[in-house]
């Protein structure tokens, strides 16, 4: 996860928000993590000020270094919960969350303090993945992968995992990773839901928008695959997964040798599709 969030800049992760930032506003970057989006947002805002919130705090040791890396002092860092903000009522002009609401049990909850720490006419901004509308290419049925005993139909909530010994794919990742995220409370296909959860939150002339992370590069295929299967195999997903009765290590194993297969192929193309939501406190 760390990597992947070192990853994220603000342009191929907030470029919706940026044409929003002028130079002296106050902004709340909202699950930080290393800090990478938060920092690129300081240097947008050089006469305000960013403070990045994160609910781990060994992360913050990380972000705090790779803003005083760029020279930045208009940055601070803090441990919160995003559904208790410890703020005062408009402290902010900008409240932003990037892949945070699919992770939360209450996202309207979570809006509606987002909404309670911004300026009145302040934008809160959110973007989050949407893994039920992911795809790729060469799907398993066109490259001929489909293994014998495994379900690959396209009901992504439910279906038995492959079976024990036959060759993973990336659709039965993709099944397998939705029902876990489900059953720690969380929504996978946030994305799609995010101007209705806005809505139902209070907040105000909202828009909705999308945009993509496409990886089809040699370079990107290598990193994005390896990413997966790395947290296929050793994360906390990793252990909810087989904790929780969802799979066994061993499918586990076969779902990292499918992400190093796709990302091995030449003509193989991964495209994570998010929504997008701007709106006023």
């Amino acid at each position: 996860m760390l990597r992947s969030h070192t990853w994220r800049t603000a342009e191929n992760s907030a470029a919706y928000l940026l044409g929003e930032l002028r130079p002296a506003m106050r902004v709340l970057d909202i699950g930080c993590g290393p800090g990478t989006i938060t920092a690129d947002l300081a240097a947008l805002v050089p006469e305000g000020r960013v403070t990045g919130l994160d609910a781990a705090p060994g992360v913050l040791e990380r972000a705090q270094a790779a803003a005083e890396e760029r020279g930045l002092r208009n940055v601070d860092f803090a441990t919160g919960d995003v559904h208790a903000l410890s703020y005062p009522d408009g402290a902010f002009d900008v409240v932003h969350a990037h892949q945070v609401l699919q992770h939360v049990g209450d996202p309207v909850g979570a809006l509606r303090e987002m909404r309670r720490v911004c300026a009145p006419g302040g934008i809160v901004a959110a973007r989050d993945a949407d893994y039920g509308a992911m795809f790729w290419y060469p799907s398993e049925d066109e490259a001929g992968d489909v293994p014998e005993g495994g379900d690959d139909s396209e009901d992504g909530d439910g279906g038995a995992d492959g079976a024990a010994g036959a060759r993973g794919t990336l659709a039965e990742w993709l099944r397998l990773y939705r029902r876990v995220a489900r059953a720690n409370g969380g929504e996978p296909d946030a994305g799609r839901r995010l101007h209705a959860w806005a809505r139902e939150s209070g907040l105000r002339e909202v828009t909705a928008s999308a945009s993509t992370w496409c990886f089809a590069t040699a370079e990107e295929r290598a990193w994005w695959s390896g990413l997966w299967a790395e947290r296929t195999l050793a994360s906390a997903f990793a252990a909810t997964a087989v904790e929780g009765g969802h799979t066994t290590p061993e499918r586990l194993r076969a779902l990292a040798e499918a992400w190093h297969e796709w990302g091995a192929r030449e003509d193989g193309w991964f495209t994570v599709p998010h929504g997008e939501i701007l709106a006023r406190a």
